[in-house]
């Protein structure tokens, strides 16, 4: 075989090794963005450098395939859903107070289900790995709750960090087997078992417009007792048209409507 044939295989075979090194690259890359999502662009605008943001996400998945991360069971699911829901209903009397509470959980139910928590930067990182598209709205009900610790935090602004925290409690509360945390879900009333006259609790349906005391509307509407009056004569008036089934009615102000159920992780 003559030099120049020897020269050209090489060149094919380093070419071929090149084009399956760029085609490995590129694939993990999108592996990357695919998985940690808009924590994949936060770290590459934060750090100004493609590959090494890329070095970090790959670390960070490296540590958390360390961790002992388990599902909760059946009783530590039910007893969590419970707190939040008692959660969900003080936070209409008591805003602030019930913010500090949620986010008290949460890191509680990160706990047991092994996620780190000693360290914030720490715990955040762990779980950019499996809940990437929640991480931005739970650091930004961090945010909210370092103010409303300084009274800096509008009613309004208490609201969106409850609904920050709940839907991270959702994505962290299932059972074994993938099923859905049981209790109050996204997009349902907060509070259906409550009695009668009692306050609907879903952060959601609260209106910070007015006050953020909100009181069951529905129940306080007068109702006239029913008698036994004599059958009145039939009149030619037209019949009042019954109500529109699909109009909201006041009861229906407390119901959060179209909710997105959060994402799940691969890993519950």
């Amino acid at each position: 075989m003559s030099t120049g044939a020897v020269i050209a295989i090489v060149v094919i075979i380093v070419v071929v090794i090149a084009a399956l090194a760029v085609g490995a690259f590129e694939m993990r890359r999108r592996r990357l963005r695919q998985q940690f999502g808009p924590e994949y662009d936060r770290l590459v605008s934060e750090t100004g450098n493609r590959r090494k943001a890329e070095a970090e996400l790959a670390e960070r998945q490296r540590r958390v395939s360390k961790l002992d991360i388990r599902p909760l069971t059946r009783e530590e699911n039910a007893r969590y859903q419970g707190e939040w829901n008692a959660i969900q209903e003080r936070f209409v009397d008591t805003p602030a107070e019930a913010v500090d509470q949620a986010s008290t959980l949460v890191t509680t139910v990160m706990r047991v289900r092994g996620y780190p928590v000693e360290d914030q930067n720490e715990a955040e990182d762990a779980l950019s790995v499996d809940h990437a598209p929640t991480l931005a709205r739970y650091r930004e009900a961090r945010v909210i709750s370092d103010r409303a610790g300084s009274g800096t935090a509008t009613t309004d602004d208490l609201r969106n960090a409850m609904l920050h925290y709940r839907e991270l409690f959702h994505e962290l509360v299932v059972v074994p087997g993938g099923e859905p945390a049981t209790g109050t879900a996204p997009g349902a009333a907060a509070n259906d078992t409550a009695p009668a006259g009692t306050a609907a609790t879903d952060p959601a349906a609260i209106d910070t417009t007015t006050d953020p005391t909100v009181t069951d509307r529905a129940a306080a509407t007068s109702r006239e007792p029913v008698t036994d009056a004599p059958a009145e004569p039939v009149t030619t008036e037209a019949p009042v048209e019954p109500a529109d089934p699909g109009t909201p009615t006041a009861a229906d102000d407390a119901v959060t409507r179209g909710a997105v159920p959060p994402q799940r992780s691969r890993r519950g």
